[in-house]
C-alpha cells in the first residue's frame, strides 16, 4: 500500500511539473497523448507561444510600426523585404541582423543587402521596448516576422495567424546570403530554383513577389533591361514604351545608380494587387517581376492572371505563403537563444 501511495504520488509530482514548465514555456509542447505518441518534449511554433510570457508582444510591435510608417511610408517595404532576406539564407533566424565580429562575418555586406538593407532601427526599437517589458523573453527572430506582417497590415493588406518561437541564431552566412536570395535579373527557371530550395513552389513564388507591391527599387537593379538586356546593346522589349521611356528619364545609361523607382508606380505604397495589373501591361519594374508573365512557364503566367482580376485571392495566398516562409528552418527549443541585441551573440 505504501509502495502504490509513492508511485501515485510521483506521477502527481511529475504531471504537475510538467504542466508548470509547459505554462512558463509556451510552445513547449510534451507529446503525453493517448494515440500513441511519443512521450518526449517537441518544440515547435504557436501562435500563442506569448500569451503568458509576455501576451503584449504584438501591441508593442504595432504601436512601434505606426510611428515608423507614419514617418517613412517606405519602412514597410523594407521591413517585408527584411524578413525575406532573412529566411532564404539559413532559415528566419535573425542571422541578417548580427554586425561583424569575431566571430561573425555579417550579411549586412552581401550583395543583396549591401547599401540597401532598411528598417534595423525600427527593429532595434522595437527589442528595447520588448527587453524593457518581457527581458530575454521574444527573440529577434520573431520581432522580424510580426514586423513583416503588420508592416503588410498598415499597408492594407492580409492578416495572418502567425506562428511565434523562433528563437535566434549565433551564425551568419555570407556566402548564403550571396547565393541563395534571388537577383532582381533572375530568370523564370533560376527564379524557380532559389524557391524550390527553400521549399517553396511556383505558386509561392508568385505570390510572395506580390510584395513588391510596395517599396522601391534603385536603378541598378533593372537598368540592364534598359540599356543591353541581352548583350546586345538594346533594352527588353518587353516594356511598355512609355514606361521606358520613362525609366529612362530617371536611370540614364551612366552613373545615378541609386536613384529609385517604385515597384508598382500605380499604388506604390498600398499593399494591392496593382503589381499585376502592371506586369500584365508591360510594366514591371525588375526582370524578376516581368519573367512572372513572360517566361515560358504556364502556371506562373495563369497566376499572375489570376491575381491581376481577384485582390482577395491573392492576399488568402500571400497570407500561406508568408506563413510557409516564416516556417523555413526555425531554430526552436533549446536551440539558438533569445539575443538580449539584435547585433550581437549573448
Amino acid at each position: 500500500m505504501f509502495s502504490l501511495f509513492i508511485k501515485v504520488s510521483f506521477l502527481v509530482i511529475t504531471f504537475l511539473s510538467a504542466a508548470t514548465f509547459s505554462n512558463a514555456n509556451p510552445g513547449f509542447h510534451f507529446g503525453w497523448s493517448g494515440h500513441g505518441g511519443n512521450r518526449d518534449i517537441s518544440f515547435g511554433l504557436s501562435p500563442q507561444f506569448y500569451q503568458f510570457s509576455c501576451p503584449q508582444t504584438n501591441d508593442i510591435v504595432m504601436s512601434v510600426l505606426e510611428k515608423a510608417i507614419s514617418k517613412d511610408i517606405r519602412i514597410a517595404a523594407s521591413l517585408l523585404r527584411l524578413h525575406f532576406h532573412d529566411c532564404f539564407v539559413q532559415g528566419c533566424d535573425a542571422s541578417i541582423l548580427l554586425d561583424n565580429s569575431a566571430k561573425i562575418v555579417s550579411e549586412k555586406n552581401s550583395k543583396p543587402n549591401k547599401n540597401s538593407i532598411r528598417g534595423l532601427e525600427v527593429i532595434d526599437e522595437i527589442k528595447f521596448k520588448l527587453e524593457e517589458a518581457c527581458p530575454l523573453t521574444v527573440s529577434c527572430a520573431d520581432i522580424v516576422a510580426l514586423a513583416a506582417r503588420g508592416s503588410t497590415l498598415l499597408s492594407g493588406g492580409p492578416n495572418w495567424e502567425l506562428p511565434l518561437g523562433r528563437r535566434d541564431s549565433k551564425t551568419a552566412s555570407l556566402n548564403g546570403s550571396n547565393n541563395h536570395i534571388p537577383p532582381p535579373n533572375a530568370t523564370i527557371e533560376k527564379l524557380i530554383t532559389f524557391f524550390k530550395r527553400q521549399g517553396l513552389d511556383e505558386v509561392d513564388l508568385v505570390a510572395l513577389s506580390g510584395a513588391h507591391t510596395i517599396g522601391v527599387a534603385r536603378c541598378a537593379t533593372f537598368k540592364q533591361r534598359l540599356y543591353n538586356q541581352n548583350g546586345n546593346n538594346q533594352p527588353d522589349q518587353n516594356l511598355e514604351k512609355s514606361f521606358f521611356f520613362d525609366l529612362k528619364n530617371v536611370c540614364p545609361k551612366s552613373g545615378s545608380d541609386n536613384r529609385i523607382s517604385p515597384l508598382d508606380f500605380g499604388s506604390p505604397s498600398m499593399f494591392d494587387n496593382t503589381y499585376f495589373k502592371l506586369i500584365l501591361r508591360g510594366k514591371g519594374l525588375l526582370n524578376s517581376d516581368e519573367v512572372l508573365l513572360t517566361g515560358s512557364v504556364k502556371e506562373t503566367q495563369e497566376l499572375v492572371k489570376k491575381y491581376a482580376q481577384d485582390e482577395s485571392l491573392f492576399f488568402e495566398q500571400f497570407a500561406m505563403s508568408m506563413t510557409k516562409m516564416g516556417n523555413l528552418r526555425p531554430l526552436t527549443g533549446f536551440n539558438g537563444e533569445v539575443r538580449k541585441n539584435c547585433h550581437h551573440v549573448n
